[in-house]
Parts: C-alpha cells; structure tokens; sequence
C-alpha cells in the first residue's frame, strides 16, 4: 500500500493530483466509493508516463456532471451506454469519469452494462494489464486490487486478454492491443495472439460500433508519437476500418518531430501541454478540407473538436501577450509562461516567427534556469533562514526571480535583500553554576589526606602495640640527642602547633622534604609535627636504653652509650610526669611517634656532632 501511495504523490503531475482531488471531494460528498483504474494504474506500475486517468464510482457517474463542472472540470463528452464522463481539468488533464458495471455481450460489440461492484468492473475489462483499481478511499486511500494478477503480466511486458472470448464480445480490442504494443513496446501472451490472429482472419472486426470507431480514431492523436502508432495500425490493417481519408502518407513528418522536441523542452521546465491538439493538423497536413471535417465529426469527444478550432486564436493572444510589456523581464516571461494554457505556449514556441518571441524561449529553456544553481542555501542557514520558516518557499521564487534579472550579484548584496527576512538569534544557552556549597564540599580533598595518612597511622599503631612494645622505645631518640635542653624544643614546638592548628593542616607539601635532609632541621620538624602531645619525653623517661640499642646494628654502639649518660645526667623525671598525664588522655602521640620515621635519623646524627 505504501508504494501505491508514493506513486500516487510522485509519478502523477500537480494539475493531475489536483484534479483527483477534486473528483475525490465530489465523490466523498455525493457518499460514494471513487477508484483510479484501467491505463493510469498500468503506467504507473511500469514506470510509463501517465498520459490520462481513469476513475470509476461505485454508483451512476453521470450524476456527477454539474458537480464536476463546479470544481473546474470542462466536460469534452460523454457516454450512456457506459455511464462516462469525458472531462478535462485545468492543466491540460484528460479524464475518463465512469460508473462500475458488469457488462454481457448479447451480440458482438453490443454491450449490455448493469451497476456492479469494484471487482466485477474489474473482471469485464479488456487485458489484465489494465484490469488493476487503487482506492482513492479515505481508509484504504493507496490500496491495490489486481483479482486477475495484472502486476505479473507488467513485470513480463505482455498483453493477457481477461477473458478467452473478449475478441469476439468487443472487437475494438484488437485494434487497442496494437496500439498499446505500438506505444509501449510489449508483445501478447501465446494464446492473446493465437486468438488475435484468428480474429483478424474471422473479421471480427465487423461487429465494432461507430462510437467505439470514433473513439480509437482520436486516440491516435492523443498519442505520444501518434506517427509511430498510425503506422504500425496500418501495417495490421486496421485504419481501413477506423477512417480510411487518415494516413501516415498524408502527415507532415518533420513539423511533428519538431513538435515532440519543443514539447519535450517545456516538459523539463515543468510545463505539461496535451500534444493532441497541435498533432492534429500536422497529421492531417495533406488531407482535404472535406475529409478533415469529416473526420472531425467522427470524434467521440467533440470538446477535443473545439479546442483544435480554438487553438489559432488562443495562440495569437499569448504571443501579443508575451511580447509586450508585461513580459518584459525575464521574471515576468516566466510567471507568464507558468501561468498561460501549456497547449498555446507549446503552438507559439513551435509555430511563432518572431525574433524577440524566439529569444525569450531560448532564454526559457537554456538560461534563466540556471538561476536556481545561484540559491544562496548556505547564507540562509547561517542567517537561520531554514525550511521550517513559514515563508521558506516564497522566499526562494523572490530570490530565484531576483537572480534571474540579475539585481542580485554580490554576497552584500544577498545579505541586505535577506536580512529582513532573518528571525532574530536565540539567547545564549543557560549554564547552571555550582552552588558555594559544592565549593566548600570540595575543600576536604586535603583533610581527607590527612585522614588517610591517620587511617594508616593507627593501623601501623595497631601493628606497634601488639609488638611487645618495641615500638615506643624506637621514638625518645629525638629527646635524647639534646641532653638537658632537647625535651623543651618539641614542648614549645607542640605548643606552637596546637595554637596554630590549621597551617599544619594546609602545607601537606612541606612534610614531603623533610624526609630528605638527613639534618637537624628536619628532626626537629618531624618531631613538631607530632601534634603537642610530648610523646618524646613519656618516651625518654620510660624507655629502657638498652631496648634501644638493642635494635641498631652492632657499629652504632656509641650512640647507645651516649643516650645512657644523657639518662643519667638528665633525671629532671617529675618534670616529665605532667607530659605522661597529656599521653595517657591522648593515645595518638604513640601515633605520631610511629609515623615519622625521620626521628630515628635525628638520633644518628646528635652523637656525631658531640664527638
């Protein structure tokens, strides 16, 4: 269903949308079901252009006829025996409005018809190929019906008769079927042939009545090429039994090539004019004015008799038109051209002698096309000119008009023409600041490394005290290197920092060269930044000496004798015994003591210096 629908709103013209359209608006009021049939569903299904539409109404059609006058549909004839309605819409748009009938052959080529279904309309046709309805229903809008396979005989370019007797109830079929295979290119199934070929023998022909005559006889000029298909009628020998005065002898063979190549050149421009018209006098070019109006009268549709007379007085008019004043710029020329009635344009450019009427369809078809290549796309989109602005297309005809008279030449120039039509710039996106609180959650990240360096602290704390308490002996050394006066630098040192505890806190980075300096500044630091907790004096006055040396290696022995004589000549211990107050009430002095490392080095290097 979906590719039906494309189909429908991409391979059928504007003026031919428009035209369905308004046929399905008639139906839908007049509450009756409307179909596309018969040539325009074929064509579409094998990519041929769609000349003329076929719509058929589940009801009588002729009661559509002032309905169809009111949405601009000219009625050009019509039929009672089957219920049709020739008509032709603005735009040059032929169509064929009929009634869904089921129709008996009583006799050949006499037709009994009888209101029917969709489907039973369907079955009564000539070929499959043509037996095929799309609904133009709202519902089912899109939706293919082919009961006799019709998508199958298209996909092999064959002509399959739908019923095996429909040369003999119809013979005017013969005469379709070299037509269509002279347009086309498509050949008959086996038994379509088989059946033609004894049709033309038998003379079935005999039985076709005169409306369906007249009606094949127009068809001719209603043809692409028309030479081409009264050509290959009379190689089968039926224009004899058509109209015998028409012949491909008595045509005029190169004004109709030229015709094709003018039509051509306006089709590329997007204007579509009925060739039927201007065909006619070059294919009756040699005949005798007695036998063209005879041929005239033999048409099915007399509208198509009026507009061949009308044609000359409709073409002078535009060309006065199109030369004067009101066409003077190119821009002018063209809405004229785009707004004119194709058949008379398509006249004037193949028939007219003027030279300025001339030049303007050169320019037409060569020049002022190319002003679209000259769109300023990207300068639109970066003015926020973009296809979803209301006034997008409008916009582009004045500036394709306006490059086409060539008043817009520089960049500055298509700026100042635009800028009126620019919306103005959006406001700059809206960036959310954290709050100060988010700030102030962020200052942590150091204590939270000092709480890390803690954390391990207390674990390597956890370790020393389940050692046998080894691990308190190895921090007085820091005491012991300054006999006398050592335990009063890390009291006034603590004291410092527990009055100014949040410098320690924010130079974290300090602590690193400590480690470095094998000197006495960095013993000092080390012990200040136990955090006035006088562990080094808890630690002096407890430790055994001989724990300590215990632990150094063998060649450091004068560092133990020299911490024993600093014990014996230092014995201030009630001094001390305030500090072990502050160390029982503050376990993390152990901590400290365990974590700087750096007091062991200090210890080292005092005794060296004595000596």
């Amino acid at each position: 269903m979906a590719d039906y629908i494309y189909l429908l709103e991409n391979r059928l013209s504007e003026a031919q949308r428009a035209s369905l359209l308004a046929v399905r608006e008639v139906a839908r009021t007049k509450g009756l079901t409307v179909f596309l049939v018969g040539g325009a569903v074929r064509d579409m299904t094998s990519g041929s252009p769609v000349r003329d539409l076929d719509v058929v109404v589940q009801g009588n059609a002729l009661k559509l006829k002032k309905d169809i006058e009111k949405v601009h549909g000219v009625i050009t004839g019509e039929s009672e025996a089957g219920q049709a309605l020739f008509v032709r819409f603005p735009g040059g748009v032929r169509m064929e409005i009929g009634s869904t009938l089921s129709v008996i052959y009583p006799k050949p080529g006499k037709p009994v018809a009888k209101a029917a279904t969709i489907l039973e309309d369907l079955r009564r046709r000539d070929f499959t190929a043509n037996a095929m309805a799309l609904s133009l229903n709202d519902g089912s809008y899109g939706l293919l019906m082919d009961p006799l396979n019709g998508v199958a005989d298209i996909e092999n370019r064959e002509l399959r008769l739908v019923s095996n007797y429909g040369f003999i109830e119809d013979p005017v079929r013969m005469i379709r079927a070299a037509r269509l295979m002279a347009r086309l290119g498509w050949q008959m199934d086996e038994k379509t042939q088989a059946r033609y070929e004894t049709g033309k023998q038998e003379g079935y022909i005999s039985g076709m009545g005169e409306f369906h005559r007249g009606y094949e006889t127009e068809e001719i000029f209603h043809e692409e090429d028309p030479l081409r298909v009264l050509k290959r009628l009379e190689a089968e020998g039926w224009v004899k039994h058509l109209f015998p005065a028409l012949s491909s002898a008595k045509a005029n063979e190169t004004e109709l090539q030229k015709l094709r190549d003018v039509q051509s050149q306006l089709q590329m421009q997007g204007i579509h004019p009925e060739a039927a018209v201007a065909n006619f006098p070059f294919l009756t070019a040699k005949m005798a004015p007695k036998e063209i109006a005879a041929l005239k009268k033999s048409f099915a549709r007399q509208g198509f008799v009026a507009e061949i007379e009308a044609l000359e007085d409709e073409a002078k008019a535009f060309a006065t038109e199109f030369s004067s004043k009101v066409a003077s710029t190119p821009s002018q020329a063209w809405k004229l051209l785009h707004s004119a009635k194709p058949e008379s344009i398509l006249w004037v450019a193949h028939t007219s002698k003027n030279a300025g009427i001339q030049n303007k369809f050169k320019g037409f078809f060569t020049e002022w096309a190319q002003a679209k290549q000259k769109l300023p796309y990207t300068l639109m989109q970066e003015m926020r000119i973009t296809p979803d602005l209301p006034e997008y297309g409008a916009l582009l005809d004045k500036l394709f008009f306006e490059l086409m008279d060539s008043k817009l030449g520089t960049v500055e120039e298509m700026k100042a023409y635009l800028e009126p039509y620019s919306p103005p710039a959006p406001p700059p996106p809206v960036h959310l600041r954290r709050a100060r609180v988010a700030k102030k959650d962020a200052k942590p990240a150091k204590s939270r490394k000092k709480a890390a360096v803690e954390a391990n602290g207390e674990k390597q704390d956890a370790v020393a005290s389940s050692g046998s308490g080894e691990s308190e002996a190895s921090a007085p050394p820091p005491a012991k290197s300054a006999p006398g006066k050592a335990p009063a630098a890390p009291a006034k040192a603590a004291a410092k920092k527990a009055a100014a505890p949040a410098k320690t806190v924010a130079a974290p980075a300090k602590a690193k060269p400590v480690a470095k300096a094998p000197t006495k500044a960095p013993a000092k630091k080390a012990a200040a930044k136990a955090p006035a907790k006088k562990a080094p004096v808890k630690a002096a006055s407890k430790t055994p000496a001989k724990k300590v040396a215990a632990k150094t290696p063998a060649k450091k022995t004068p560092v133990k004798h020299v911490a024993k004589k600093a014990v014996a000549k230092h014995a201030p211990a009630k001094k001390v015994t305030p500090a072990k107050k502050v160390v029982a009430k503050s376990a993390p002095a152990k901590k400290a003591a365990v974590n700087h490392a750096p007091a062991k080095k200090a210890v080292k290097v005092a005794p060296k210096k004595r000596r």
